[in-house]
């Protein structure tokens, strides 16, 4: 590839035990991890030691931190917001000691899941959001929201809303083309209202109707078409795998322009298998 591109991914999909992603990564040439889950927790919930701990492993084998794979935003909008509002804090104190200023974040799940619900709730959306905001500004944080279905952020429009009010150095949005087409969003529309937002990349794609997530290029995410207007336009922010192929088996009914992969598709996945597929799978959109 002439262009370096900065590939970083969820590596709790690969095995839990922080010694096993590391190894998973550097046997991929992977220099960074957006973590999430690590040794049996969040990072977000480990005290000060086992972060310290988990740094200096990382320090050691050479990967830095993209991100903080945070559940922050990943609550119902009625449930009690101050002891979130904690975490959230920790949060900020945690990337701090990782060396990065990413932290990933949601917009609170809202009930009822519908157009008229959204707009029951907004007002109490943008008060948390705008909390986080604040204190992100104050603390030198930088917010990436992620679009996810059940969200108030679900669809397009209201991330725009959200990026509207609150964008800035420290809310930023992560494009997520598999949460888009897994809420019926389309992709190209999304990314026509949020594009000049977007500061992060989650890789995977999906069957539109289904939801199924696949390797990107094979589904209806229109990976490779956005990919090519980022980085015609000057992105240089991170692709972060996230593969979500542990039952994924059905590849071979999927071949598009003669691509094949080693894998036996007639089983499920390990960890390591999925991880390398979805960036072997990355790496063919990046290179074409």
């Amino acid at each position: 590839m002439s262009r370096e591109y900065k590939i970083t991914g969820f590596a709790d999909e690969i095995d839990g035990k922080l010694d096993v992603q590391i190894e998973s990564l550097n046997k991929l040439g992977i220099k960074y991890v957006e973590m999430r889950g690590v040794d049996g927790n969040n990072l977000i919930f480990h005290d000060n030691a086992k972060v310290s701990e988990i740094k200096k492993k990382l320090d050691n084998a050479g990967i830095s931190l993209s991100a903080l794979g945070s559940p922050l935003g990943k609550i119902g909008i009625t449930d009690a917001f101050e002891k979130h509002f904690d975490e959230f804090k920790r949060a900020i104190e945690i990337a701090h000691m990782m060396d990065t200023r990413n932290i990933r974040m949601f917009s609170f799940y809202i009930p009822g899941d519908s157009k008229e619900a959204r707009a029951k709730y907004k007002d109490d959306v943008f008060d948390r959001i705008g909390k986080f905001v604040d204190y992100a500004k104050k603390n030198d944080a930088v917010l990436l929201h992620e679009n996810e279905k059940g969200i108030y952020g679900e669809k397009a429009p209201e991330c725009k809303e959200l990026m509207d009010e609150f964008a800035c150095e420290n809310f930023r949005a992560i494009f997520d083309f598999a949460n888009f087409v897994q809420a019926e969003q389309d992709t190209l529309e999304a990314y026509g209202l949020l594009k000049r937002y977007i500061s992060y990349i989650h890789i995977k794609d999906a069957i539109w109707g289904s939801g199924k997530v696949v390797p990107v290029g094979y589904g209806d995410g229109n990976v490779k078409k956005i990919l090519d207007d980022l980085f015609c336009n000057g992105f240089d922010g991170f692709l972060s795998l996230e593969p979500h192929l542990f039952e994924f088996k059905g590849l071979a009914e999927l071949e598009k322009g003669g691509n094949k992969t080693e894998i036996d598709a007639s089983r499920n996945l390990t960890g390591f298998e999925a991880f390398s597929l979805a960036h072997e799978s990355l790496l063919k959109i990046l290179q074409q």
